[in-house]
């Protein structure tokens, strides 16, 4: 129980503070001083209090006093014993409702991994913008500059819920800038040669079809693993109208595909310009059409376990591949290629190469966004750069022109 601190004057005993102006009060059990003030009501009627404690009295009574600042200047009342900790993994469970299954596990082992282990047990209110530059600092000797971001994103949209919830006044996140991290893994492309062999190594597997058609049309992963058959279409003359191959079969000449929907939640592209309808090449063709007998001996073989969802990449039971699940039977196929070390490539290498080969062989830069899918040329130029043949000629033609190179041997 509540008592007051024996050593208090008998005229302070006494005294009580003015109604609205808080409780200052001595905690026996817990040797501390507890300040007290009510912040408003709940709607039903009941009071809403928030509190603080200290040991000393002076500093007790500080507290109480910013409190009933905050109260009066209609700033929310921080929660002292609110931890960092407590907020990053009520934004892991809270924030992240509409978000696929792979981005919340992404999200938490980032979260579990390099925030809660450092900065986990710090009170929130308490936490300081030098504290948060210091992690970054520590984060950056272990994690490329990308990792980076992501894990002060994760810490910075934690704070922002706590603070849309009255725990924290101020989000110190924002005020620290991402320090350079590890170059991160540099992404390749398949020459024409390699690409050959890789496919030769693919036929008569499961992945053949992915392969192909990743390396042919540069279709993003995500896209590739959400393709249903009602999107890989034909054009029928007859009818003058574009069909689903599951209706017109596989007796005309023209094919395509529909990349509207991922796996991203609910569906959506990763861009407006990632909705796009893609023309299919001959051995995209086969490829698709070799998939389709496959995934009927697959169906046969399941029975009843099969799980119709229409996908064209889909496991052995017809259900959903998820991401970690392709990299295994992708590394298993690079495996059969003598001249690839399988660990050093990863499905989305396969996008890359199709930008190097498309460029290798004249398409503009233009047409090559397009069909990437991607919002701009700039987005091209910046992430496919290394896979880009120059393009900037003129100048190098003037000059050779100028300066011409005398033959010594003339």
């Amino acid at each position: 129980m509540a008592t007051e601190s024996p050593g208090q004057p008998e005229e302070e005993k006494k005294r009580r503070r003015p109604r609205g102006d808080g409780g200052l009060w001595w905690n026996e059990r817990r040797q501390r001083w507890i300040a007290e003030v009510t912040t408003g009501y709940t709607p039903s009627g009941k009071r809403k209090v928030t509190t603080a404690s200290d040991r000393s009295k002076s500093k007790a009574l500080k507290k109480l006093q910013q409190k009933l600042r905050d109260r009066d200047d209609g700033l929310p009342s921080e929660d002292g014993r609110y931890t960092v900790a407590q907020t990053v993994k009520d934004w892991l469970d809270h924030g992240l409702a509409n978000r696929s299954p792979e981005t919340r596990v992404k999200c938490s082992g980032l979260a579990e991994n390099h925030i809660i282990p450092f900065l986990g047990a710090r009170k929130l209110a308490e936490l300081t913008a030098d504290e948060v530059d210091d992690w970054l600092a520590d984060r950056a000797r272990r994690l490329s500059t990308d990792s980076l971001r992501q894990v002060r994103s994760i810490l910075l949209r934690s704070i922002t819920r706590a603070q849309k919830r009255d725990k924290v006044k101020r989000n110190v996140v924002q005020l620290c800038d991402v320090p350079p991290g590890l170059d991160g893994r540099p992404s390749k492309s398949l020459t024409i040669k390699q690409a050959s062999a890789l496919i030769e190594a693919a036929e008569g597997t499961a992945m053949y079809c992915y392969i192909v058609l990743s390396l042919l049309t540069g279709i993003r992963t995500e896209e590739l693993r959400a393709l249903t058959w009602a999107y890989v279409v034909t054009y029928v003359p007859s009818r003058r109208e574009w069909v689903s191959v599951a209706e017109a079969g596989w007796d005309q000449e023209q094919f395509a595909i529909y990349v509207w929907r991922s796996v991203r939640a609910g569906g959506k592209t990763k861009t407006k310009k990632s909705r796009r309808s893609l023309a299919l090449p001959r051995r995209c063709v086969d490829a698709l059409r070799y998939h389709q007998a496959l995934q009927r001996d697959q169906q046969k073989e399941a029975g009843a376990k099969w799980q119709e969802h229409g996908l064209v990449i889909a496991s052995r039971v017809g259900t959903r591949r998820n991401a970690n699940n392709i990299i295994r039977s992708f590394r298993a196929v690079l495996a059969r290629v003598p001249e690839l070390t399988a660990e050093d490539w990863t499905p989305r290498e396969l996008r890359h190469s199709f930008v190097s080969i498309l460029s290798a062989a004249g398409v503009s830069i233009e047409e090559i966004s397009r069909l990437a899918g991607h919002k701009s040329t700039e987005i091209t130029e910046t992430v496919y750069w290394h896979q880009l043949r120059p393009t900037l000629l003129a100048g190098a033609e003037a000059m050779d022109s100028v300066f011409p190179v005398i033959d010594e041997g003339a």
